[in-house]
C-alpha cells in the first residue's frame, strides 16, 4: 500500500515538472541596446532594426562650439534577426571612420524554470581613417574585435539589471606601454518609471592595467521612451563611442571635468516575415 502511495506521488510530481509550459520572461530591456552598449536581448526572427546613435560634443567645449552641440559623431546599424535566438549585424561610426560586425547569440532565457538570461555578443572592427603617409599601416594594424557575456535578470515589472564581462583585442595600439587586450566589467540597469518611460544606467570598470593611455571609464544614465513606432533613447554620458570596442578602448572624458556629451538613440524596427508569437 504504502509502495503504490509513494509511486502515485512520484509519477504526479514527474508529470507535473515536465508538463510544466516554460514561459519566457519579456522585457528585460526596452531594446537591443542600454544606452551604448548592448543589451540581452536580440531581434525576433525576420526583423531587421535599423538603429541610429548620435552623441553631440563635451559640454565643457564652451559657447564657441555652442557647448557641445556644434560637434556630433553618428552610428548607424542594421541587425536582423535570423532566429529568435540568433542576431547578426553591420554598423558604422563617423568620427572614427570605424565599420563594424556583430553576433548575438542568446544562450540562455529567463523564464519561469531559468533565472536569468545570457547572451553572447561579438564584434568585428575595421577602421577606415585615411593612413599618415609618414606611418606605414598594415591592413591587420586596421582590426579589433571583442567579446562579451551579458548576464541579465528581471527581477520584477519594474527593475532588470545585467553585467558584462568584456574583452576587447586592438592589434594596434598608440604606445608601447598600452595592452593589446582590454578586460572591462560592465554594468547596467533599467528602472520602468511608467509604461512608456524607463530610467537606464551604463558603467564600465576597466581596472587600470588595462586603461589605454588617456582613457577613463565610462559611465552614462538616459532615459529610454517608447513612443509605439520606434524607441527614443535620451542620455548623458562620457563616452563617445557606441559599441564594445569604442566604449572600452576610446573613453577620454570625465565627468568631473564636464566631459559630458547629450546622446539619444533611435530604434525602428522592420518585419521582413511574418512570425506567429
Amino acid at each position: 500500500m504504502k509502495k503504490s502511495i509513494f509511486l502515485s506521488i512520484s509519477l504526479f510530481l514527474t508529470i507535473t515538472v515536465f508538463g510544466q509550459e516554460k514561459e519566457y520572461v519579456q522585457g528585460l530591456f526596452r531594446g537591443t541596446h542600454v544606452i551604448s552598449g548592448q543589451s540581452a536581448e536580440t531581434q525576433r526572427a525576420g526583423d531587421l532594426d535599423f538603429y541610429i546613435g548620435h552623441r553631440f560634443g563635451a559640454f565643457n567645449s564652451g559657447f564657441y562650439e555652442w557647448f557641445g552641440l556644434d560637434n556630433a559623431s553618428m552610428r548607424t546599424e542594421f541587425a536582423y534577426g535570423i532566429t529568435d535566438w540568433l542576431a547578426v549585424g553591420i554598423g558604422r561610426t563617423t568620427n572614427s571612420k570605424e565599420y563594424d560586425s556583430f553576433l548575438k547569440a542568446r544562450i540562455l532565457r529567463q523564464s519561469n524554470v531559468m533565472p536569468l538570461s545570457l547572451t553572447y555578443n561579438g564584434g568585428f572592427y575595421v577602421s577606415g581613417v585615411a593612413p599618415d603617409p609618414n606611418v606605414p599601416l598594415l591592413f591587420q594594424h586596421r582590426l579589433s574585435f571583442s567579446n562579451q557575456l551579458i548576464v541579465a535578470k528581471k527581477f520584477n515589472d519594474r527593475f532588470s539589471m545585467q553585467v558584462m564581462p568584456t574583452h576587447v583585442h586592438i592589434n594596434l595600439v598608440e604606445t608601447p606601454t598600452d595592452p593589446n587586450d582590454l578586460f572591462s566589467l560592465g554594468i547596467a540597469g533599467k528602472v520602468q518609471v511608467t509604461k512608456n518611460l524607463a530610467l537606464t544606467g551604463e558603467y564600465y570598470f576597466t581596472p587600470d592595467a588595462f586603461l589605454l593611455t588617456g582613457n577613463t571609464r565610462p559611465l552614462s544614465i538616459g532615459f529610454d521612451i517608447n513612443t509605439g513606432n520606434h524607441v527614443f533613447q535620451l542620455h548623458l554620458t562620457n563616452a563617445g563611442g557606441m559599441q564594445e570596442k569604442a566604449i572600452v578602448g576610446n573613453t577620454t572624458g570625465s565627468w568631473a571635468n564636464g566631459d559630458i556629451m547629450i546622446g539619444f538613440n533611435m530604434v525602428r524596427t522592420f518585419k521582413l516575415k511574418s512570425t506567429r508569437y
